[in-house]
């Protein structure tokens, strides 16, 4: 029985690296509250992302959460978003008392199906809620046309999308805020962490203080806000991080290749498309389990895992599926969704998984 192998490794820096980065902070003892460091990272990852601002925030989730509260949307409104996605996005929508409506997804990419939004808005309908899954990009053109025809907010979960780019430009800069996630298991981690990132300093303002208890001075407390700001060590793993980043993905990029020609020989597994015009960030490792393929999906799930490969049935089932969720909404057909949910698996993946363990892995699914 071979070493287990797990679906990720977070990145890190070298040790020494880090540890001379956090020197500092016992000189000043100024650990959270936006120091130093929060600022920094803020600045740099601006320059990263190409995008006009960015708010930090303790992890993507209260990025999310806080980005759709900053805009005041009415309790009880509707808001179009993906079933197929990690239940962060759908939660962050019900934790604003806003209804999600589940649109459907299309199969070559597991992206929101753009041609099905429309036939989904309502006279409650406020904003549209997409999400670029493992990295691929939504149709960002269809998708603000429709939103500006209806006078909708579109805010994106990039999550998955760290560093791609779509047409050249950043993937922050499309829809009125898009949000990141800095998790361990990410392509760029801050230990725990997130963002939103936006071009109306305006947001700036609002995220500063729902992330902060709505303080504006001592004595001052403006708004209700939660407590979601990012430490100075987590800040500090980033901007290490942010050093190693373009070799992170290179890596992963070498890897990806190397699942990509094993599994093109295999019959009855495919690859979801990436968008042309776009730079990837190479997240994850999906494959897709069609019925050609000689077992099904759990099947070959527990056939890696029995031998100690653990793959991630990512995503499913569909949020919308979930017990805190299914009772709550509209009911939805979600045939693709459901399809593909039922079907994909995620393989380990990560910058220093070893290409004799990517073969081992491809082996394991091609002898079956």
């Amino acid at each position: 029985m071979q070493d287990k192998i797990l679906v990720t490794r977070s990145s890190m820096p070298p040790y020494e690296e880090y540890i001379e980065a956090i020197k500092p902070l016992w000189e000043t003892h100024w650990l959270t509250n936006m120091g130093q460091y929060h600022r920094e990272l803020e600045e740099r990852l601006k320059e990263y992302l190409g995008v006009p601002e960015v708010s930090l925030m303790v992890n993507g989730h209260m990025a999310l959460e806080l980005a759709i509260q900053a805009f005041d949307f009415p309790a009880g409104a509707e808001v179009i978003t993906t079933p197929f996605t990690f239940i962060s996005t759908t939660h962050a929508i019900v934790r604003n008392r806003l209804q999600p409506v589940f649109c459907d997804i299309k199969p070559e990419d597991g992206t929101m199906d753009e041609t099905q939004i429309e036939s989904l808005i309502t006279d409650r309908t406020v904003a549209i809620v997409p999400v670029h899954v493992y990295g691929n990009v939504c149709n960002v053109e269809k998708i603000q046309e429709i939103a500006a025809k209806h006078h909708l907010k579109v805010i994106y979960d990039a999550a998955h999308a760290f560093g791609v780019k779509y047409k050249g430009q950043g993937i922050g800069n499309y829809g009125d805020v898009s949000v990141f996630s800095f998790h361990a298991t990410k392509v760029f981690n801050t230990i725990e962490g997130g963002a939103a990132a936006f071009s109306d300093s305006g947001i700036y303002k609002k995220l500063a203080d729902l992330k902060n208890f709505g303080i504006r001075g001592e004595e001052l407390v403006t708004g209700i806000g939660a407590n979601a700001k990012m430490n100075e060590f987590a800040a500090i793993m980033g901007l290490c991080n942010l050093n190693h980043i373009s070799y992170y993905i290179e890596e992963r990029k070498k890897r990806f290749e190397v699942y990509e020609s094993g599994l093109a020989k295999i019959k009855g597994v495919r690859l979801l498309n990436q968008e042309k015009d776009t730079i990837r960030n190479y997240s994850y490792m999906p494959i897709v389990v069609e019925d050609e393929y000689p077992m099904s999906r759990d099947e070959l799930y527990c056939k890696l895992k029995d031998n100690n490969i653990f793959a991630r049935k990512y995503f499913y089932p569909l949020t919308s599926d979930q017990d805190c969720i299914r009772n709550q909404c509209k009911e939805a057909e979600l045939k693709c969704a459901r399809r593909i949910s039922e079907r994909v698996l995620t393989l380990p993946f990560y910058p220093t998984l070893g290409i004799e363990v990517i073969n081992t892995i491809l082996r394991f699914i091609g002898n079956v």
